[in-house]
């Protein structure tokens, strides 16, 4: 299954690198529409495998494009490695991104407009830009005959945002294969740099996630007895899940700091000289500027809602009601999130689960992080490299159960200025050009080292 990439003439290898093509990649991914309403009404992501199918087949590549459902598609290939005796990699992103409302945005969302030295569109940083430093990365190594250091596969996913159901859970599912041999893995939403106030002055710091928090979407679900707008009611749904739902958001989810995150706030702490206890953060968290809310999702579990359904009629008490809730949890404590959630609804809530997925912990004292640190240094060399956690969820977790080891390590090294984290779901998204091509550069000497 792996391929060995077959070089071109000279006059290409030298003309295109990596760095040279990877805002053109990344501005071209994102004028595709891929976004996943997560309702199965959007484009799908097959365009965008079409185009990545393309990019890959140009340099004389064999890559395989996937339906798990007709438009949600995946793209895979195989790079043998320097030393096929060794542990196999994976390196994967996702094509599919969530919605935009134009109407807020600076930008046309798909436009991938070059604008004060970035990429702007919704992917620039979730995940288009690192989808494009990888592609760029096999490009190159396609053309010049270079292997990576071990067997790497190279995978493109559907459905991220939505779960990874058509996309890394049904590709683990169904072509394991492959895997076959791969114990470590990265993708996203770490590796990115965060600027520190130390005593010394300025400081870059790279964020590496080694962690990610677990995922329980839950509906709750009232019931009660329907009647008329004018009679009263004691037995009223939409009462009953407004309790529900102010009990759930008043409950003081208890702080945990686990071995990623201790970490964090440890690394930060000696680099700052801010100080930090349990009962307070808040000084050393205004460090990071905008990443501090991905560091105060780790903190402890928690439980959002974000979708609220009742009613048909203003004069009808209707006799069910519903709503979203989006909970994530540290490892080791679903059963108590679930547990917690199910006391906090009451009586008159049933609590289903519409989709769950395990937290994750991968050891920051391991070889590939060192790969990862002595890349990213060669690249920057007065920068410091510490763990970190994220409160969401990526494609890791699928991967995970073929007992994977996943890290996030997109690496960019951005402006001081730049609010980056922020930016992921969010509006005006954008990636500079300078940040995409130092990203290029260091997952490439990653790949050839690791």
């Amino acid at each position: 299954m792996s391929e060995q990439p077959k070089p071109t003439s000279a006059a290409s290898t030298s003309a295109v690198t990596a760095e040279s093509e990877v805002a053109r990649l990344c501005a071209e991914l994102i004028r595709i529409d891929s976004t996943n309403y997560g309702d199965g009404s959007g484009p799908g992501e097959r365009e965008a495998a079409e185009y990545v199918m393309a990019e890959l087949t140009e340099v004389g590549l064999d890559p395989v494009l996937l339906e798990s459902e007709p438009g949600r598609a995946t793209v895979v290939v195989r790079l043998e490695g320097e030393d096929a005796g060794r542990p196999g990699l994976a390196v994967h992103g996702h094509l599919d991104v969530v919605p935009a409302n134009a109407a807020d945005w600076q930008v046309d969302p798909f436009s991938g407009e070059e604008r004060d030295g970035c990429i702007w569109g919704r992917g620039a940083v979730d995940m288009k830009d690192m989808d494009a430093m990888i592609l760029a990365n096999i490009r190159e190594f396609a053309r010049t005959g270079t292997k990576p250091a071990r067997d790497t596969t190279f995978a493109f996913f559907a459905d991220e945002e939505a779960g990874g159901t058509y996309g890394s859970a049904w590709l683990v599912d169904n072509h394991p294969q492959w895997f076959d041999g791969v114990t470590q893995a990265i993708s996203e939403v770490g590796g990115y740099s965060v600027t520190l106030p130390t005593p010394q002055g300025e400081r870059r710091a790279y964020l590496l996630q080694t962690a990610e928090k677990g995922i329980a979407w839950l509906r709750l679900r009232a019931h009660g007895r329907a009647g008329h707008g004018s009679v009263p009611n004691d037995d009223n749904a939409i009462v009953h899940l407004a309790g529900a739902v102010g009990r759930i958001a008043a409950h003081p989810w208890p702080q945990e700091y686990i071995a990623s995150v201790r970490q964090l706030l440890d690394g930060l702490s000696e680099l700052t000289a801010v100080p930090w206890a349990d009962d307070d953060l808040e000084d050393l968290l205004a460090t990071i500027g905008g990443a501090q809310g991905f560091v105060r999702g780790t903190l402890r579990d928690t439980a959002n809602l974000t979708m609220l359904e009742s009613g048909y009629k203003h004069n009808v008490i209707p006799q069910s009601a519903s709503a979203s809730l989006d909970c994530r949890f540290l490892p080791g404590h679903e059963d108590q999130l679930m547990q917690t959630v199910r006391e906090l609804a009451g009586e008159h809530v049933d609590v289903e689960v519409v989709h769950r997925d395990v937290a994750l912990e991968a050891p920051f004292e391991s070889d590939i992080v060192e790969a990862m640190k002595q890349s990213l240094l060669r690249e920057d060399p007065g920068a410091a490299v510490l763990p970190y956690c994220l409160s969401g969820g990526t494609d890791n977790k699928a991967l995970g159960r073929l007992g994977i080891d996943g890290y996030g390590f997109a690496p960019l090294r951005l402006p001081a200025d730049l609010d980056f984290a922020p930016m992921f779901h969010g509006i005006d998204e954008r990636v500079p050009v300078e940040s995409l091509e130092f990203g290029a550069r260091v997952l490439g000497d990653f790949l050839r080292t690791c």
